[in-house]
Protein backbone atom coordinates (compact mmCIF):
# COMPACT_ATOMS: atom_id res chain seq x y z
CA UNK A 1 0.00 0.00 0.00
CA UNK A 2 1.32 3.49 -1.45
CA UNK A 3 0.77 7.17 -1.50
CA UNK A 4 2.83 8.88 -4.11
CA UNK A 5 2.70 12.89 -3.64
CA UNK A 6 3.67 15.13 -6.53
CA UNK A 7 2.78 18.35 -7.97
CA UNK A 8 4.77 20.65 -5.48
CA UNK A 9 7.57 23.41 -6.91
CA UNK A 10 8.34 26.94 -6.88
CA UNK A 11 5.93 29.64 -7.89
CA UNK A 12 5.76 33.26 -6.70
CA UNK A 13 3.27 34.81 -4.14
CA UNK A 14 -0.25 34.49 -5.62
CA UNK A 15 0.45 31.72 -8.03
CA UNK A 16 -1.21 28.38 -7.75
CA UNK A 17 -0.20 24.31 -7.58
CA UNK A 18 -2.08 21.32 -7.66
CA UNK A 19 -0.85 18.84 -5.55
CA UNK A 20 -1.86 15.34 -6.62
CA UNK A 21 -1.94 12.03 -4.27
CA UNK A 22 -1.90 8.26 -6.10
CA UNK A 23 -2.74 5.74 -4.09
CA UNK A 24 -1.63 2.29 -5.30
CA UNK A 25 -2.88 -0.60 -2.85
CA UNK A 26 -6.46 0.88 -1.76
CA UNK A 27 -8.96 2.54 -3.34
CA UNK A 28 -9.10 5.86 -2.52
CA UNK A 29 -13.48 5.88 -1.91
CA UNK A 30 -13.00 4.09 0.88
CA UNK A 31 -10.17 6.01 2.72
CA UNK A 32 -10.91 9.35 4.58
CA UNK A 33 -7.77 11.57 3.33
CA UNK A 34 -6.14 14.66 4.75
CA UNK A 35 -3.49 16.67 3.61
CA UNK A 36 -0.73 18.05 5.67
CA UNK A 37 2.37 20.23 5.57
CA UNK A 38 5.22 21.01 7.60
CA UNK A 39 7.36 24.29 7.13
CA UNK A 40 10.76 23.92 8.08
CA UNK A 41 11.49 24.27 11.80
CA UNK A 42 7.81 24.06 12.45
CA UNK A 43 5.65 21.06 13.88
CA UNK A 44 3.08 19.02 11.02
CA UNK A 45 -0.29 20.94 10.47
CA UNK A 46 -3.55 19.68 8.93
CA UNK A 47 -4.52 21.67 5.53
CA UNK A 48 -7.10 19.90 4.20
CA UNK A 49 -9.30 16.97 4.64
CA UNK A 50 -12.09 14.88 3.23
CA UNK A 51 -14.27 12.03 4.20
CA UNK A 52 -14.32 8.83 1.82
CA UNK A 53 -17.98 9.53 0.21
CA UNK A 54 -16.81 12.91 -0.54
CA UNK A 55 -19.64 14.12 1.15
CA UNK A 56 -17.75 16.00 3.85
CA UNK A 57 -14.22 18.54 3.21
CA UNK A 58 -13.31 20.50 5.56
CA UNK A 59 -10.05 23.24 5.82
CA UNK A 60 -7.70 24.76 7.98
CA UNK A 61 -8.42 28.70 8.62
CA UNK A 62 -5.30 29.29 7.45
CA UNK A 63 -6.33 28.04 3.81
CA UNK A 64 -10.11 28.06 3.69
CA UNK A 65 -10.86 29.75 0.62
CA UNK A 66 -7.66 29.60 -1.39
CA UNK A 67 -7.62 25.61 -1.46
CA UNK A 68 -9.84 23.05 -2.51
CA UNK A 69 -9.31 19.45 -2.04
CA UNK A 70 -10.94 17.09 -4.51
CA UNK A 71 -10.94 13.27 -5.70
CA UNK A 72 -11.26 11.44 -8.82
CA UNK A 73 -12.18 7.91 -8.47
CA UNK A 74 -11.52 6.76 -11.75
CA UNK A 75 -7.87 8.16 -11.38
CA UNK A 76 -8.21 6.78 -7.85
CA UNK A 77 -6.04 10.41 -7.77
CA UNK A 78 -6.50 12.98 -4.57
CA UNK A 79 -6.21 16.72 -5.93
CA UNK A 80 -5.34 19.71 -3.46
CA UNK A 81 -5.52 23.12 -5.88
CA UNK A 82 -3.62 25.80 -3.78
CA UNK A 83 -4.39 29.42 -5.38
CA UNK A 84 -3.11 32.65 -3.91
CA UNK A 85 -0.16 31.04 -2.35
CA UNK A 86 1.49 32.84 0.34
CA UNK A 87 5.26 32.22 1.64
CA UNK A 88 3.67 31.39 4.37
CA UNK A 89 2.36 28.49 2.64
CA UNK A 90 5.82 27.07 2.29
CA UNK A 91 6.24 23.65 3.23
CA UNK A 92 6.65 19.93 2.98
CA UNK A 93 2.87 18.46 1.76
CA UNK A 94 1.90 15.37 2.93
CA UNK A 95 -1.17 13.23 1.84
CA UNK A 96 -2.64 10.86 4.20
CA UNK A 97 -5.08 8.15 4.13
CA UNK A 98 -7.15 5.90 6.69
CA UNK A 99 -9.91 3.86 6.49
CA UNK A 100 -12.98 5.46 5.83
CA UNK A 101 -15.29 6.52 8.99
CA UNK A 102 -15.95 10.07 8.40
CA UNK A 103 -13.91 13.54 8.49
CA UNK A 104 -11.25 12.90 10.31
CA UNK A 105 -8.70 15.91 10.67
CA UNK A 106 -6.10 14.82 13.33
CA UNK A 107 -2.46 13.58 11.80
CA UNK A 108 -2.39 10.35 14.37
CA UNK A 109 -5.88 9.19 12.99
CA UNK A 110 -4.02 8.65 9.45
CA UNK A 111 -2.16 5.53 8.79
CA UNK A 112 -0.66 5.60 5.59
CA UNK A 113 1.41 8.59 4.76
CA UNK A 114 2.57 9.82 1.27
CA UNK A 115 6.60 10.73 1.05
CA UNK A 116 5.51 14.26 0.77
CA UNK A 117 6.02 17.30 -1.92
CA UNK A 118 7.70 20.23 -1.42
CA UNK A 119 6.12 23.68 -1.69
CA UNK A 120 7.95 27.25 -1.97
CA UNK A 121 6.21 29.95 -2.40
CA UNK A 122 8.78 33.11 -3.05
CA UNK A 123 8.07 36.67 -2.32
Amino acid sequence: LQLQASGGGLVQRGGSLRLSCVASGLMFDDYDIGWFRQAPGKEREGVSWISSSGGRKDYAHSVKGRFTISGDNARNTMYLQMNSLKPMDTAVYYCAAALGVGLRVGEYEYDYWGQGTLVTVSS
